[in-house]
C-alpha cells in the first residue's frame, strides 16, 4: 500500500515537471512572479493606483457625475470633456451659481465634490482633517483638510496620483524608444558592420541640424507660448520631414563617385560614448539646468526631459543582449535567408532582448517619479497652479503645524516608489535564467 502511495506521488511529481517543462517562457516567468507575494501585492496596488489616474475626474469633481435640473439631464463631468475639446459649451445657468448651489431634482456626487483647483474660501487658512469645518453636510466636508487658500488635500492626492503616473509612463516610454534603438545600434553592428554611403551620412547629418533648428530653435517661442502637446507633434514632424527629405536627396547623390562609396561608422564607440558622456553630468542638476530656461513651465516638459536623459540604462542592456543574441543560429538564418538588417533587428533580435528592459522600465518609473515630485518641491517645471504631490509637500514648509500636508503626500511618494522598486525585484526574481527549472 505504501510503495503505492509513493508510486502514485512519483508519477504525479514527473507529470507536473513534464506539464512545466512544456509552458513557454512567458508563463515560467509569471509562475515565478506569483510566488513573491510582495511583488504581487504591489501590482494589486498599481492596479488602484491606475485606476485612481485614468478616472480620477470621477472621484474627485465638484461638478456632478450626473444631475437632473428642470427636466433636464445632464453628464457635467462627461461635458467638461466635450467643452475642453472644443465640441460643446457650458450654458449660461451654470456660470452664474457653483455646482452645490443649484437646486437639483436628482444628483450623483463624486464620492471627493472638490476638484484638485477648486477653492472653499470658508475652509481656507490650513483647515485640519478633524478640525471645525464651514460645510453644509458630511458630503461636503475635507476630510483629509485643506490647504491655505482652501484647497481640498485628497483631491490633490487624486490629481497628484495621475501626475505621477504619467510623468512615470510617458518619461519611461520616451527613454524606452531611445535606449531601444541606441542600444540595438550599438550591439547589433558594433564598430565594423554598420556601413552606409558618404551620401547618406552626409545628407543625414545636414538633415538632422535643420530639423533641430527649425523644429526645435526657431520655434522657441511657440513651445514656450502654445499648446505643448500640438507644438511638439509640429516640431517632431518637421525634423521627421527633414530626415526623409534628406534622405531622398541622398539616392541620387551616391551617383558621384566620391559620395557613393561606403564608408564604416563606429556605432558601437559613438553610443557608448555618448552614454559615458550623458552618464557624468548628475541627472537632477541637467534637468535643473535644462528646465530653467524654460519660459512657460509645464508638465510634459519635466516628462520628456526625463525620458531624454533615462535612455542610457536601457541602451546599455540592449547593447549587452544583442551582443550575444547576434551569434544565435537563428539570427545567422535570418542572414542567410536574405533578410534586411533592419527586418532582423526590430523583428528578431530586439523582441528577444526585452527580458532585462522591463526590469530597467520598472525602476526607471520609480526613479521618475522620484524626480517628478523633487521638481514639484522645489517648484521648477510645474505650472504654480498644477497641484502635485510634491507641489503639497512645499506648502507644509510654509506652515509646519500643516502636518496632513506633509504626511499624506509624503505616504503616497514612498508608497509609489515602494511599489515599482518591489515590482521591479519580483521582475528580476523572475526572469533569473537559473530559475527556469
Amino acid at each position: 500500500m505504501l510503495i503505492g502511495v509513493k508510486k502514485e506521488k512519483g508519477l504525479a511529481e514527473e507529470m507536473a515537471h513534464r506539464q512545466s517543462m512544456g509552458q513557454s517562457y512567458r508563463a515560467i516567468v509569471w509562475r515565478q512572479f506569483r510566488r513573491n507575494r510582495m511583488a504581487v501585492w504591489s501590482l494589486r496596488l498599481l492596479y488602484v493606483f491606475l485606476f485612481i489616474a485614468l478616472f480620477g475626474d470621477f472621484i474627485a469633481n465638484e461638478k456632478p457625475i450626473y444631475c437632473r435640473i428642470g427636466g433636464q439631464t445632464y453628464f457635467p463631468v462627461l461635458r467638461q470633456y466635450a467643452v475642453g475639446l472644443g465640441l460643446a459649451k457650458w450654458e449660461a445657468r451654470f456660470f452664474q451659481k457653483s455646482w452645490d448651489e443649484h437646486e437639483y431634482e436628482s444628483v450623483i456626487w463624486a464620492p471627493i465634490p472638490y476638484s484638485a483647483g477648486t477653492i472653499d474660501r470658508k475652509n481656507s487658512n490650513y483647515v485640519s482633517p478633524g478640525g471645525r469645518q464651514r460645510v453644509s453636510s458630511a458630503r461636503f466636508r475635507h476630510w483629509l483638510g485643506t490647504d491655505q487658500i482652501g484647497r481640498d488635500v485628497a483631491a490633490g492626492l487624486i490629481s497628484g496620483a495621475r501626475i505621477a503616473m504619467m510623468v512615470g509612463v510617458v518619461s519611461m516610454a520616451i527613454a524606452t524608444l531611445i535606449g531601444l534603438f541606441m542600444g540595438a545600434l550599438a550591439g547589433y553592428f558594433g564598430d565594423e558592420r554598420f556601413r552606409a554611403s558618404r551620401s547618406r551620412l552626409l545628407m543625414n547629418l545636414l538633415g538632422l541640424a535643420a530639423g533641430i533648428f527649425y523644429g526645435f530653435g526657431a520655434r522657441a517661442y511657440a513651445l514656450s507660448e502654445g499648446p505643448f502637446g500640438w507644438e511638439l507633434l509640429r516640431s517632431l514632424g518637421i525634423l521627421a520631414g527633414s530626415l526623409v527629405l534628406a534622405n531622398l536627396l541622398a539616392a541620387p547623390l551616391k551617383r558621384l563617385p566620391w559620395l557613393g562609396k561606403k564608408a564604416r561608422v563606429p556605432m558601437d564607440i559613438i553610443v557608448m560614448r555618448l552614454i559615458e558622456v550623458i552618464n557624468s553630468i548628475p541627472a537632477l542638476l541637467l534637468v535643473l539646468s535644462v528646465v530653467a530656461i524654460i519660459e512657460k513651465p509645464s508638465i510634459l516638459f519635466v516628462m520628456a526631459v526625463i525620458g531624454l536623459i533615462r535612455w542610457t540604462g536601457v541602451a546599455r542592456f540592449v547593447r549587452a543582449e544583442l551582443l550575444r543574441i547576434r551569434s544565435l543560429e537563428y539570427i545567422e538564418a535570418a542572414q542567410a535567408l536574405g533578410f534586411s538588417e533592419w527586418r532582423i533587428i526590430f523583428r528578431h533580435a530586439i523582441p528577444n532582448a526585452l527580458t532585462p528592459v522591463l526590469i530597467t522600465v520598472a525602476f526607471g518609473v520609480a526613479s521618475a517619479i522620484l524626480l517628478e515630485a523633487f521638481l514639484s518641491f522645489l517648484g521648477v517645471g510645474v505650472p504654480p497652479q498644477q497641484v502635485t504631490w510634491g507641489s503639497m509637500l512645499n506648502l507644509a514648509r510654509a506652515q509646519f503645524s500643516a502636518w496632513w500636508l506633509a504626511i499624506f503626500p509624503g505616504f503616497a511618494i514612498f508608497l509609489t516608489v515602494t511599489i515599482f522598486n518591489l515590482i521591479g525585484e519580483g521582475l528580476a526574481d523572475a526572469m533569473d535564467p537559473r530559475l527556469k527549472h
